[in-house]
């Protein structure tokens, strides 16, 4: 009688020998590993990273053994009748493919003994830890006796309830340590993210969740029960926005400090800042930014007048892996007019609802809404990039006509300075227009940032041809956006007088906000970013500011073969 597939044994399959290139595999990863293949994939493979508060009290907790003292001598060195203790010390093996930061090592009778710092209280469970912090401090005796030590036991020290656990090396752990590090460095080869936990309790403490979204991947991909909540954490930092002529920014200990003209005019804490927004003549120090580099703090460049230029960042995302897949998917054609038509569906969509919603005689003509309704058909059903183009063309000019539906009535005070009859750009030649290619612009730099910062490359689209300094896929993500954001804001800063006739300058044709309509413009800007909705599709509630990070982490997904489509945010 054959054995059945669940009776079958384990046959162990070592990794050969690290050779060529190939970088030392850190040994806290094969903690992550044991705790979830995914977390450890995510960190080492696609160099994905997020602190929570337990990775903060964790570094809090290796304050004192992260600075070295005290030498381990080569093995055939080591003193028979001394007690030795040797903090931070690194050790190697290629045959392995391991390198360890290890916290401590004590020697007493010429065996050595690693001792690895935790965070938090010591478990009750048998073997006196998890499985994941013993295969950690395994791995550790492992390297050593790679370089000739003798290792009996090892011990895990938790700094919240001041205990020492000492951890016998047997052949159990031994065996399981073995095939924790053959197994990541297959899976880290093999090049394949492994599936997501399924409604597991580990995922609501774990710091990556906002980035490996278990839930909302499984969701989408089996219809499973509704996501946890766990996408949405609250976020205190905000962008800092400085547009005075010559001013001035500089970082004086953990405060940006702005001066006009030598003077003080505004302070900031830097934990407190998400971006730095920086509009026409600014001089920004090099500590500063340096200093912003270090913390990942982005630096966004716009001209006076409020196009964004550019934007300023570390070394960028690690996550090659992901940029690969989407350069891969751009010169598909096929995959390019279906991520397109999605878009283009979701963006007619979303202007219908803002018509619908904001329609300020009475409610919307059914007779308008069903033409909208009959251009998302015609869009499900193009075969060419030609012919969406052309849908989303008369559809805009549609939407844009009745656009002046949705601002102060005629007889307002602010009805004539106001008045639309149809989108024009480059320059803009009224209020209104003006409003909206400054929202559009304010809108292309979020997308950016956000691109760039989940590992995406924002000038590489599918849908708007790249062009020399065109953030293309930026301006691809953002088109169910511009209703729904740009849009709104402008709806929201008119109908609130927040923004008055008076905030707008005129030259040659051109007309454009001042210094202080721009300021309120942008706090009306923002301030629809943070507004937040119930996500249609996973049901919690979530910001519009990270509701763009979740659909481009979800648009990642997509590229690389988690789902099977990109879901489009379309509002209700």
């Amino acid at each position: 009688m054959s054995d059945t597939p669940d009776s079958q044994p384990d046959l162990p399959l070592p990794f050969p020998e690290l050779g060529g290139d190939l970088p030392l595999l850190p040994v806290r990863m094969l903690n992550e590993y044991q705790y979830c293949p995914r977390l450890a994939y995510l960190e080492w493979v696609q160099g994905e990273w997020a602190d929570s508060a337990d990775t903060v009290e964790g570094r809090h907790a290796h304050r004192r053994v992260d600075k070295r003292s005290g030498a381990l001598p080569p093995a055939d060195e080591l003193p028979q009748d001394e007690k030795l203790h040797a903090r931070s010390i690194t050790l190697s093996s290629n045959r392995l493919g391991l390198i360890a930061k290890m916290d401590l090592v004590e020697s007493e009778d010429g065996f050595v003994v690693p001792v690895d710092y935790k965070r938090g209280k010591r478990p009750h469970v048998s073997g006196g830890a998890y499985d994941p912090e013993r295969v950690q401090l395994c791995a550790q005796a492992l390297i050593l006796e790679e370089h000739g030590y003798r290792v009996r036991e090892g011990v895990l020290y938790f700094a919240g309830s001041r205990e020492r656990v000492r951890v016998e090396l047997d052949e159990e752990l031994r065996g399981l340590t073995r095939n924790a590090i053959d197994g990541l460095r297959l899976v880290a080869a093999g090049g394949t993210i492994p599936p997501p936990l399924s409604d597991s309790p580990k995922c609501p403490r774990c710091s990556l969740v906002g980035i490996c979204l278990p839930d909302e991947v499984n969701f989408l991909k089996r219809e499973t029960a509704p996501p946890r909540p766990l996408a949405v954490g609250h976020d205190e930092a905000m962008p800092v926005y400085v547009q005075a002529h010559r001013a001035k920014v500089n970082k004086n200990g953990e405060t940006l400090e702005v001066t006009v003209e030598e003077k003080p005019a505004a302070t900031a804490r830097l934990s407190e800042v998400s971006q730095l927004v920086l509009m026409g003549n600014v001089y920004l120090t090099t500590p500063t930014l340096h200093a912003l580099m270090e913390r990942e703090i982005t630096v966004c460049w716009h001209s006076y007048g409020g196009w964004f230029i550019g934007h300023t960042v570390g070394t960028g995302h690690k996550n090659v892996e992901l940029r690969t897949a989407q350069y891969r998917a751009s010169f598909d054609d096929g995959r390019c007019l279906r991520i397109a038509r999605g878009l283009v569906i979701a963006k007619i969509q979303n202007a219908r609802t803002l018509l619908r919603r904001n329609w300020k005689d009475g409610s919307a003509p059914e007779p308008l809404l069903d033409e909208f309704k009959r251009d998302i058909d015609h869009a499900r059903r193009v075969g060419t990039m030609a012919e969406l183009l052309g849908v989303e063309g008369n559809a805009a000019a549609r939407y844009f006509r009745h656009f002046r539906q949705m601002l102060p009535r005629e007889g307002d005070a602010a009805s004539f300075a106001f008045d639309f009859e149809r989108r024009n750009r480059r320059p803009p030649t009224d209020p209104v227009n003006a409003m909206l290619s400054f929202g559009y612009a304010l809108l292309v730099r979020a997308w950016t940032v956000c691109l760039s910062a989940v590992g995406l490359d924002p000038y590489r689209g599918f849908y708007h041809q790249p062009r020399y300094g065109r953030p293309a896929l930026a301006l691809d993500l953002m088109e169910p956006f511009r209703p729904l954001i740009a849009e709104s804001s402008v709806i929201q800063a008119i109908n609130n007088g927040e923004i008055k006739p008076t905030d707008f300058v005129s030259a040659a044709g051109s007309v454009a906000l001042d210094a202080d309509g721009r300021k309120r413009f942008i706090a009306a800007f923002e301030r629809r970013l943070g507004h937040e909705i119930t996500h249609p599709l996973f049901g919690y509630k979530v910001s519009y500011r990270r509701l763009l990070e979740l659909q481009a982490r979800l648009f990642g997904r997509y590229l690389l073969g988690e789902l099977d489509d990109y879901p489009n945010f379309v509002t209700r």
